[in-house]
């Protein structure tokens, strides 16, 4: 897991064609909106969420985020330890700058 500004986020997710952006938040908190392109998987979701984690494809990069970046570093860790190569967008969605959609 490594943690990611805004701006290395981007570059790096032009540069890795293979990617999946993960969004680990809440239904109810992507419904205020989700980076373009989001996958949600509910971290908070417990044994769901490692369930969802088992249909994932280990053979891609996964760019997570959650509200402020806490939630989606231990999702990262854990992910990480399940053999997915991950990367950690610090502060969240909070700090994005980058374009929001409707979920």
């Amino acid at each position: 897991m490594e943690n990611l500004s805004n701006k290395r986020w981007k570059e790096l997710i032009t540069e890795i064609d293979e990617h999946v952006v993960l969004d680990v938040r809440t239904p109810e908190e992507c419904d205020e909106g989700i980076i373009a392109e989001a996958v949600q998987i509910n971290f908070l979701a417990g044994h769901d969420f490692v369930s969802a984690l088992e249909g994932l494809d280990k053979e891609k990069t996964y760019f997570v985020y959650c509200r402020s970046g806490s939630r989606s570093a231990q999702a990262c860790n854990y992910m990480t330890m399940k053999g997915f190569k991950t990367y950690n967008l610090m502060n969240g969605i909070i700090g994005w700058d980058g374009e929001v959609v409707s979920s």
